[in-house]
């Protein structure tokens, strides 16, 4: 595939800077968003000699996977005297990739060596925990996520109906066509994939049962706000609560669905006892769906749902980590789809898919926080096309 993701242009930027030190570049971002092809296309980019390898196998690869790599790319800077492209995909599991990685990096930086360490990542709780933990002031982070309208649409000419249905996933693009095919892809290459590989093989997971049933339910139920006990009483052994929490937060980790917590500012904020089930990418929604593309459109209930939870992983995926919070509100029957908070600033978000009319939700919300912004998502405010034809963050500047 001949296109271009803009994260595309911060790798390049961010590898021939000369004007700061050095860095360690990673990508993190879910299975089968392009962060090999961005790889692949930055090589042609650059020019420099290079080297890519994966360890994503089967069976882990040791420590001294890394090494050898590394020592590889060396022999080709010497050889040549010019700046080597490491790329190093799926690089969490490796045990122990961080320290490695730290200690060749320090060897090189010491020696002045010629070696640009690009690593790549789609667990984000294994990444995130190397980083933190050992790779500390000396990497750059860049984030990509699932594909938005705007680029399938540019793509593949998708329009928003067919975005919003058949999800983010490129590799699965060509498949929409037959829709029992394009559901088989995304089940067994790309969900059961993550799953196996991105949550069971590098998690302690005692009941790996349970986990994919929890995942089942929350396809079922997308942008819907379930209790914990609910849960429990529909799957099989699910333990308790904190079993449920913990493994709704290793799907998140893997990209695949979160669960909200209800706002609450001003208190010391805890595990919300019903989550809000959010779905990173429709895909994960319709492939186990039996509605089809045209039956789904036709059920105005369920179609909000879409709406809503396509709303909610823009979010998710747009608005990660510090200084941003996701979030929804409930109080009695009142109720406000997305609280975004950023700082002191707070933002409820409000999506209608359909009928126009009044938003209870937000008029008690304001009244609980008089200085929170409101937006409305879809009928009566941004339309649809507007608000996932931008990064979110513009609408919370």
């Amino acid at each position: 595939m001949n296109f271009v993701r803009p994260q595309l242009f911060e790798l390049e930027k961010a590898m021939v800077a000369t004007n700061r030190p050095p860095l360690l570049q990673v990508v993190v971002g879910p299975r089968q968003v392009g962060k090999s092809t961005a790889a692949e296309q930055l090589v042609a980019r650059l020019g420099w000699p290079h080297l890519m390898e994966s360890a994503d196998a089967a069976l882990q690869p040791p420590p001294e996977w890394i090494e050898t790599q590394w020592r590889r790319a060396q022999l080709l800077s010497n050889r040549d005297g010019k700046r080597t492209l490491l790329v190093l995909d799926e690089v969490q599991k490796v045990r122990g990739w961080s320290e490695v990685v730290k200690r060749l990096w320090d060897e090189e930086r010491r020696q002045k060596g010629l070696v640009r360490p690009l690593l790549l990542g789609s667990s984000a709780l294994m990444m995130q925990r190397g980083l933190t933990e050992s790779l500390a002031g000396r990497f750059l982070l860049h984030r990509f996520s699932h594909w938005s309208w705007k680029e399938c649409h540019d793509a593949f000419g998708w329009s928003l109906e067919q975005w919003i249905y058949f999800g983010g996933y490129p590799g699965a693009a060509p498949f929409i066509d037959d829709e029992k095919g394009w559901k088989r892809y995304v089940t067994d290459s790309l969900i059961e994939t993550v799953l196996a590989r991105d949550v069971l093989q590098l998690q302690t997971v005692n009941k790996p049962a349970l986990l994919r049933q929890l995942f089942a339910l929350a396809a079922t139920r997308p942008a819907q706000i379930v209790s914990y006990t609910k849960m429990l009483g529909q799957l099989t052994d699910a333990g308790n609560t904190t079993t449920l929490a913990h493994y709704l937060d290793l799907l998140e980790t893997a990209f695949l669905a979160s669960g909200l917590e209800a706002y609450s500012k001003g208190r010391l904020r805890r595990r919300a006892s019903s989550p809000k089930l959010i779905l990173w990418n429709n895909a994960l929604i319709n492939a186990s769906s039996s509605q089809s593309f045209e039956q789904a459109q036709n059920d105005g209930s369920w179609w909000g749902r879409l709406v809503e939870n396509a709303v909610g992983a823009k979010l998710l995926s747009d608005l990660q980590g510090s200084p941003w919070s996701i979030n929804y509100w409930r109080e009695g029957d009142a109720e406000v789809d997305f609280v975004v908070s950023r700082g002191a600033a707070t933002w409820a978000v409000e999506v209608k898919s359909g009928r126009g009319g009044k938003t209870p939700g937000i008029a008690e919300f304001r009244a609980n926080y008089p200085k929170a912004k409101t937006w409305i998502i879809g009928t009566g405010g941004i339309p649809l096309n507007e608000f996932f034809g931008q990064p979110a963050e513009q609408w919370f500047a």
